[in-house]
């Protein structure tokens, strides 16, 4: 179950990142072909490897897992954001997210 998860999160975090596997290998320091090993299911990385991947796309290991999240890179960018803002321009972001959901 869990590394059906790794997997298949692997392939769709890197894809909506839109980078190939090749680069996104050469990125972290592997050879060439690693992440595309990894996403046909030869392996696990070791526990460094593993976040230096979640470096790289943009999330916690905990929004890795987080299979309900579907775009967790963006919403690590959106809560960093919001951390900056007064309680004022909170309220209006909410609002306009509210009003979207509508």
């Amino acid at each position: 179950m869990f590394e059906t998860l790794f997997y298949d999160r692997l392939t769709k975090l890197r894809t909506e990142k839109g980078v190939s596997a090749r680069d996104m290998s050469l990125s972290i320091g592997q050879s060439a072909g690693y992440i595309n090993s990894l996403e046909n299911r030869n392996g696990f990385p070791s526990m460094q490897v593993f976040f230096y991947i979640c470096e790289y796309l943009g999330v916690t290991p905990a929004e890795f897992f987080d299979d309900g999240s579907s775009h967790p890179a963006e919403y690590h960018m959106l809560i960093e954001d919001l951390n900056a803002l007064d309680k004022e321009q909170l309220t209006h972001i909410k609002a306009i997210v509210k009003g979207l959901r509508h």
